[in-house]
C-alpha cells in the first residue's frame, strides 16, 4: 500500500503542510506518500539500557519494542525510505551497547530500504549501522532536521516530544500529538520509553502562529484533531 494513506475508521487522515500531504500514524510516525517515506522522531534507542547501567533497575527492552513498532509501520506503509529526525539513540554510547539481536534488526531494516539518520542533540552524528548520516536534509521544499526554531520555514522536526492536555466535561487527559502551522511541523516522540512536553509550555513559545496552529492527538486506537479551545496547561 505504498501509494495509499493509512486509514482510521474508514476515513483518510491527512496533514497538509507546505503543499505536501502526509499521513500521521497512531504510532507517532508520519508517512509521506509522494516520496514513499516514513518519518520518525526521537527513537531514543537504548534509553532503558543507559538507565540500567547507571544503577536504576529498569528492564532494558525499549529498543526491541521500538524496532518492532518501526518494522510494523514499514510493513503497513510499504515505505521505501525511512528518515529518523534525530535522537535516534539516547546517548552516544547507545550504538555500541546494542545487543546482537537488535543490531541485526537494524541491519535488516537498513538492507530493506534507504535509512537517513539525522543527528540530534543526544546521538552521534556519524555511525556504522548502515544508511546515510546527515545533520539535515531538504525534500520538496521541506527542511527535515532535529530541532525546531523560531522563524523556521518549511521545517519538519522532533526534539520537543509534543503532547496536548485536553479538557472536556470537567476532566482532562494528556496525549502525544502532532502539532503544526503553515511553517513548522513537529512530530511526537516515537520511542517506547520517551516522555512528552505540553505544547502550551514555555519550550514551544514563539514557534507557531497560534491563529494557524493545528493539533492531532494520538488516542488509544485512533487519531483525533483537537480544537485549541480544549487545550490546557499542565
Amino acid at each position: 500500500m505504498s501509494s495509499a494513506h493509512p486509514l482510521t475508521d474508514g476515513e483518510i487522515i491527512t496533514i497538509s503542510f507546505r503543499g505536501q500531504s502526509f499521513a500521521p500514524l497512531i504510532s507517532g510516525a508520519l508517512y509521506w506518500p509522494a516520496h514513499e517515506t516514513l518519518l520518525v522522531a526521537d527513537l531514543h534507542l537504548e534509553k532503558m539500557a543507559s538507565f540500567a547501567r547507571s544503577g536504576q533497575f529498569l528492564p532494558p527492552y525499549d529498543t526491541a519494542m521500538t524496532l518492532a513498532r518501526l518494522e510494523a509501520d514499514i510493513r503497513l506503509t510499504g515505505a521505501k525510505k525511512l528518515i529518523a529526525l534525530g535522537d535516534s539513540f539516547h546517548r552516544d554510547e547507545g550504538v555500541q551497547t546494542l545487543n546482537a539481536q537488535d543490531r541485526t534488526r537494524i541491519s535488516q531494516i537498513t538492507g530493506s530500504l534507504d535509512w537517513v539518520w539525522i543527528a540530534g542533540n543526544h546521538d552521534p552524528s556519524v555511525h556504522r549501522l548502515g544508511g546515510l548520516c546527515v545533520n539535515e536534509i531538504s525534500v520538496s521544499g521541506c527542511l527535515l532536521r532535529h530541532e525546531p526554531e523560531r522563524g523556521g520555514q518549511g521545517l519538519i522536526a522532533g526534539h520537543l516530544h509534543p503532547a496536548a492536555r485536553i479538557a472536556m466535561n470537567g476532566k482532562s487527559t494528556r496525549r502525544p500529538c502532532f502539532v503544526w502551522d503553515d511553517n513548522q511541523l513537529i512530530l511526537p516522540a516515537y520511542g517506547a520509553s520517551t516522555g512528552s512536553l505540553n505544547i502550551l509550555s514555555d519550550a514551544f513559545a514563539g514557534l507557531f502562529n497560534r491563529s494557524k496552529l493545528q493539533v492531532m492527538v494520538m488516542g488509544r486506537d485512533r487519531l483525533y484533531p483537537v480544537g485549541l479551545n480544549r487545550l490546557v496547561r499542565g
